[in-house]
This record gives structure tokens, C-alpha cells and sequence, in this order.
């Protein structure tokens, strides 16, 4: 165990009281999200990436690929959770490192395998995910993803400049152009129906609106917005550590927000569209919150986190971005050969992600916007010592920005019969 790990001991939410939890009726959220790292190496050397570049490097240990009893065992225990909760329907997304290394073949033998014993054992239908650098995305591959049914989601931060800036190959070659090519394959009539989105991870260098108005020009269903990942003690570009640490929480109204102001530059221009463009997931869920709705998204809202990670050796993880927090932050000590997936559920680990605002700071549970907000990204909250009992790193970001998007939508609710909202 290495000494952050030890220290993980300690820190909140190790010692969360399940058994208290249960006695006010509380019940664990099954999984219905199971995110495979099918293969465990990338083909870019992206240098924001959680996986690589930041506190874990448990990746160095594992597998390139998912050997196939792993695969088959990893089937087998989503096939136990499917029946043990009445599952109809379960997600599987195939992630890595980058999942199309594994090659098209091991990518067949993977879907049609989890499909064949998830569907003798249970009748439950899989759907089946893939988020993608694009690099690799030929014709070849989305004519498989078309056979299997695979949604394709693929990683573009902007034009040439934004997205080369940081989404290089190791020999520091740009990897733009590749994935423009794969864009205008997938989102050709052929194949368009393919595809889910764009992800867009955020540098406050980009200009907001070109950034944005780059990603339009391939015509995606959905934009993922996402902040680059950062903590207290390593913070993200722009912001500073060491703020933030509790008390009545009024210092979320005081200093500068550089991510709300990119944000909402976009915000402005997404609204201001007419007809909508596309649906950009993070406005999208914080509007749906703020008119009362519940989140799809782990980033925002204080729904129950419903996924979890088969690594390819096997072991099951909390969600990835953890990585970025410390060195072993997303382990669970649990494998797909010897534990079912509920014994995750019973983790404090895994339990405080679906305990809504129990598990928020108390700065947060004061803040008028916690419901929307919902502490941020969990990975986003971690601080050495205290553990993810703090606001999120970008807290002061996400106040301004619900705010502003608040103000918006309740000027235009307004504007209808009845005055807007009581």
C-alpha cells in the first residue's frame, strides 16, 4: 500500500456508517453503467490525461488488453447484478487507455460475448458504448460498430491550435487532422447514426466561442464540456490551492471564476441559438436541475452514481478520474473472478457517491445551489487529510455559472403567462 493510500485510510468517507445509512433507509443504487478498460494503452500522450499523467500510474502493472477469461468472468458478474436487480436494459462502454488498440477482432469477440452470456442468463439487452482519441477510427472499425450496434463518442478540443496544444502523439506530432478525418467518416450519412458526441476538455487559452463554434462544424448530437481534473493540493490551470476550506462558505461569492466566464461565453452563445444547435450535456443537466428535474451526470446534481470499472486485469474500480486524486484513490480491492458487483455497493467508497447530500461539505449543504451543483466532480472535492469532505476545487466556477444560467432562464420564464416560477 503506498503512503497516499494509507493516508486514504483516514480520510473521509473510509469511515462512513453503512449500517447507521440503512437503519434511516437508505439502500444502495445497483449499477446499470459498467465501463471496461479493454485495452490499457493509449496511442496519444495527451498531457492533461488522469491516466498517465497524474497521481495513479497503477497502469504500468496491468495488461495492455483484457484477456478473454477476464472478459468472460467480467460478463458473467454483470449478468449476476443484471438478475439479482431486475436489470431489462444494462450500459457497457469500452474505454481504455484507447479501446480501438485492441483491435477489431478482440473488439467483436468482447461485445458478442458479454451479449451471449448476459443475455442466456438474464434476457437483459446490452448496450454497448466506446469513447474514442478518433485516431484509429477507419472505415473498418465503423463498419464493425455499425454490425454491433456500438454508439461512438470521440475526444476533440476545439480547431487545429486548441486541440494539437495538448492532444499530441509521443513524438509530438499534433493529432487533429486524423480526427477530423475520422469525424467526416462517422458523421457521414453511412454512419452517423454512430454517433453519440464530442468530449472537449477545457483550456482557458482557447477562445470559448471558436472553441465551441469548432465542434459544431462536425454536426455532433451532444458536446461534453469538461474541466480539466485538479484538486486542492494539485490544482487546475488557472486556480489557485488552498481556498475553499469551509467555515460558512461565503468566500464562494468573493474571487475570480475563469471557468464560469469561459463557460458562460459558451453558455451565451449555446442559449442565444435558435433552432438549438446541439445539446451541450453540462447546460442541458443544470437547467433540467434548476426547473427540478434529477441528473444524468455524474459531474453535477446529487444523483446516485450507477457505474463502475473493470480494469483490464480484472480488479473493479470507482470511476477513473479518481486517478488524478492519488496514487490508488479509485481501488476497491475487489475482482471479477472472486466478488460480485454488490460488494461494491457496500463500500463507504461507493456508498458516499450515492448518499446525495449527506456526503456534501457542510459549506455546501448551506449553499442555495448545492442541489444543482452537487459538490461538483467527486475527484474534483479530494484535499490530503479531509479526503472529498470539501466543496469542489472549482466551487467558486460552478456557483457563477449555475448563477448566470439561473438568471438567464428564470428572465425568460418571465416572459410567460404566470410570471415565472413561484
Amino acid at each position: 500500500m503506498t503512503s497516499n493510500a494509507r493516508q486514504a485510510v483516514l480520510e473521509w468517507p473510509a469511515g462512513l456508517d453503512l449500517a447507521a445509512l440503512r437503519i434511516t433507509g437508505w439502500r444502495p443504487t445497483p449499477f446499470r453503467e459498467f465501463v471496461l478498460k479493454i485495452h490499457g494503452r493509449c496511442d496519444l500522450a495527451c498531457d492533461y490525461c488522469y491516466m498517465y499523467e497524474m497521481a495513479d500510474r497503477s497502469w504500468r502493472h496491468r495488461p495492455r488488453a483484457m484477456p478473454r477469461d477476464v472478459l468472460a468472468a467480467t460478463a458473467g458478474r454483470i449478468a449476476e447484478h443484471a438478475a439479482r436487480h431486475e436489470l431489462s436494459t444494462v450500459t457497457v462502454g469500452l474505454h481504455g487507455g484507447e479501446p480501438l488498440l485492441a483491435g477489431t477482432s478482440q473488439i467483436e469477440d468482447a461485445v458478442r460475448t458479454l451479449r451471449r452470456i448476459v443475455r442466456a442468463r438474464t434476457g437483459a439487452h446490452v448496450e454497448v458504448r466506446m469513447q474514442t482519441n478518433g485516431v484509429g477510427l477507419g472505415t473498418e472499425q465503423l463498419r464493425l460498430c455499425d454490425d454491433l450496434g456500438i454508439r461512438i463518442g470521440v475526444s476533440l478540443d476545439g480547431g487545429r491550435t486548441a486541440h494539437d496544444r495538448h492532444r499530441r502523439r509521443r513524438d509530438g506530432r499534433g493529432s487533429h487532422t486524423s480526427v477530423r478525418a475520422a469525424l467526416a467518416r462517422l458523421a457521414s450519412p453511412a454512419f452517423r447514426h454512430l454517433f453519440s458526441g464530442l468530449l472537449c476538455t477545457i483550456d482557458l487559452r482557447n477562445d470559448p466561442v471558436e472553441t465551441y463554434e469548432a465542434l459544431l462544424e462536425h454536426r455532433p448530437p451532444a458536446i461534453g464540456l469538461l474541466l480539466p481534473h485538479g484538486n486542492w493540493d494539485a490544482p487546475p490551470p488557472g486556480l489557485p490551492g488552498g481556498t475553499g476550506r469551509g467555515g460558512d462558505g461565503e468566500w464562494r461569492y468573493r474571487g475570480p471564476t475563469p471557468y464560469a466566464d469561459w463557460l458562460t461565453a459558451v453558455f451565451d452563445r449555446w442559449y442565444g441559438a435558435s433552432p438549438a444547435e446541439t445539446r451541450v450535456r453540462l447546460f442541458a443537466e443544470i437547467i433540467h436541475l434548476l426547473l427540478g428535474g434529477s441528473a444524468s451526470v455524474e459531474a453535477v446534481g446529487l444523483s446516485p452514481v450507477g457505474f463502475v470499472v473493470v480494469e483490464t486485469d480484472g480488479s473493479i474500480e470507482q470511476g477513473d478520474s479518481l486517478k488524478s486524486a492519488y496514487e490508488g484513490a479509485p481501488v476497491t480491492g475487489l475482482h471479477v473472478s472472486r466478488d460480485p458487483f454488490d460488494a461494491a455497493l457496500l463500500l463507504p467508497s461507493i456508498a458516499a457517491r450515492q448518499i446525495g447530500a449527506a456526503a456534501l461539505a457542510p459549506a455546501c449543504r448551506s449553499c442555495p445551489v448545492h442541489r444543482v451543483c452537487g459538490g461538483g466532480l467527486y475527484a474534483h472535492r479530494h484535499r490530503a487529510g479531509s479526503g472529498f469532505a470539501n466543496p469542489s476545487v472549482y466551487c467558486r466556477d460552478l456557483f457563477a455559472l449555475i448563477w448566470h444560467i439561473r438568471d438567464r432562464i428564470t428572465a425568460d420564464l418571465a416572459t410567460l403567462p404566470g410570471g415565472g416560477p413561484g
